[in-house]
């Protein structure tokens, strides 16, 4: 034994042929260990995968599709195809059909239902860079607006069985309701890699149930290609209500353990009188953890459809305006929103502008807006507030921004990203009107921008007190 320690000890280069101690007593040579090899760039690891998943239509001779995916598309029920021509084979769940949109990401790595349920989302395939999509199932509690207008997912994995306390239904089941589909088995981070690489694309999803004698694939590529897209496309009027409505649901309560492992859904407000103060929010797709936020001050919440005059929102006596989230080109739904929103900030009361609000809302003050190579769609978007010089962590989704050097002079930037310095915030100087490109309300995401709630009540307070 003592020999075989001495021999353990004894080695010191890592290119030394060591020995091994076997239990007679007796040595053997071991191989030398070999250096790793050092790690590829990201870039090239993530564009590897993507050059295997797909096969390219537009030369039908030159397949470039592994031996591995081969045998996946032979047992594949659906299919996303891109309107370059990439195509990509996975299995299919949650509703069956068709769909046409712009395929975009988002990089959360929870609340699936929320996104799901937004109504920015409108027209969008969205692609989940987090495999764990579906797993805690679905709950009436957590959806965003009545009716999903998303047009399907791609995940990673296939959504498994639901298991949280909170669940009140698996995953592909509420798919299936409200008609969206799915499709797994991709590589959704190169999926993302391409995408950031060369912009959100138009593209068809399509889940057959069994697998299709044909997939039909020039078909699909054709739908893809000529589907207009977002750009000029206003869905504003495709997702607001079509009615007024006095808004009653207050945020959740979880204040206790008891609380919070018997029942998390969301409370009806105290009673208002006609003296409270009064908010209105012009819904152009809004979320409702929005209208939430706003009810837990115990303020009168009226939400009015998208169209709806300025000289009816005025007489309504508002203490406050609210400009909701909502989808599409902002400059495709600024045509009949400029001159509301002039009028409206004419009569200076005090306006809160949130995601496209917040673009509508520069549109009206003359300013122009873009759209971006990728957009901005997740939970951990740091944002500098240039006011506190505080840095937030911030929920995001859009795919359009307001250019900062196009603004008036009579507006003063309050936010910008700390990813691309894109702008991300803004107030004007003579009057109670500001406005924020992320979701200050999150659902889901971080909670660091609450604070701009608390900011509007002062504001309404301030008005309603005269």
């Amino acid at each position: 034994m003592a020999s075989s320690s001495s021999n353990v000890s004894a080695f010191s280069p890592a290119s030394a042929v060591l020995p091994t101690v076997l239990s007679a007593g007796k040595t053997k040579k071991a191989r030398a260990v070999k250096p790793k090899k050092p790690v590829k760039k990201m870039a090239s690891s993530l564009a590897k995968p993507l050059k295997n998943l797909f096969l390219d239509i537009r030369n039908p001779n030159k397949k470039r599709v592994s031996r591995k995916i081969y045998r996946a598309e032979k047992q594949a029920n659906a299919v996303l195809v891109l309107e370059d021509g990439q195509v990509f084979y996975g299995i299919g769940t949650g509703y069956q059909g068709v769909a046409v949109g712009e395929l975009c990401f988002n990089t959360s790595m929870s609340g699936y239902q929320e996104i799901m349920s937004d109504p920015s989302y409108a027209g969008q395939i969205i692609n989940f860079t987090t495999p764990h999509i579906g797993n805690v199932g679905c709950n009436q509690n957590d959806m965003e607006t009545f009716t999903p207008f998303a047009r399907g997912l791609v995940v990673a994995d296939m959504p498994t069985q639901d298991a949280n306390y909170r669940s009140q239904g698996r995953f592909t089941d509420w798919l299936t309701q409200h008609k969206l589909i799915a499709i797994s088995g991709l590589d959704t981070r190169a999926l993302t890699h391409y995408i950031r690489e060369n912009g959100a694309p138009k593209a068809v999803i399509a889940y057959y149930g069994e697998r299709p004698a044909s997939f039909e694939i020039t078909k699909l590529h054709k739908m893809a290609q000529q589907w207009q897209g977002l750009q000029d496309m206003d869905l504003s009027l495709s997702v607001t209500g079509v009615k007024t409505l006095n808004w009653q649901e207050a945020l959740c309560q979880l204040d206790d353990e008891a609380s919070a492992l018997s029942d998390s859904a969301p409370t009806t407000a105290q009673e208002t009188s006609a003296n409270s103060p009064h908010i209105v929010v012009i819904d152009y797709g809004a979320k409702h953890n929005i209208l939430r936020h706003l009810k837990r001050a115990n303020i009168r919440v009226t939400l009015v459809p998208a169209q709806h005059s300025a000289a009816d929102i005025i007489a309504l006596k508002p203490n406050g305006v609210m400009l909701s989230n909502g989808p599409g080109d902002p400059a495709a739904t600024a045509k009949f929103s400029n001159a509301i929103l002039q009028e409206i900030m004419r009569s200076n009361v005090p306006i809160f502008g949130i995601c496209l609000g917040y673009q509508l809302l520069s549109l009206a003050l003359g300013a122009k807006t873009a759209k971006m190579q990728a957009g901005h769609r997740g939970g951990n978007h740091p944002v500098k507030n240039l006011l506190s010089g505080n840095v937030e962590i911030t929920s995001q989704n859009h795919g359009f921004k307001v250019l900062p050097e196009s603004l008036p002079s009579n507006v003063e930037v309050t936010h910008i990203s700390l990813f691309d310095q894109s702008l991300e915030g803004f107030r004007l100087k003579d009057k109670n009107i500001f406005a924020v490109q992320y979701h200050p309300e999150a659902s889901p995401g971080p909670h660091d921008s609450h604070y701009l709630f608390k900011q509007f009540f002062d504001m309404v307070a301030q008005h309603h007190a005269g």
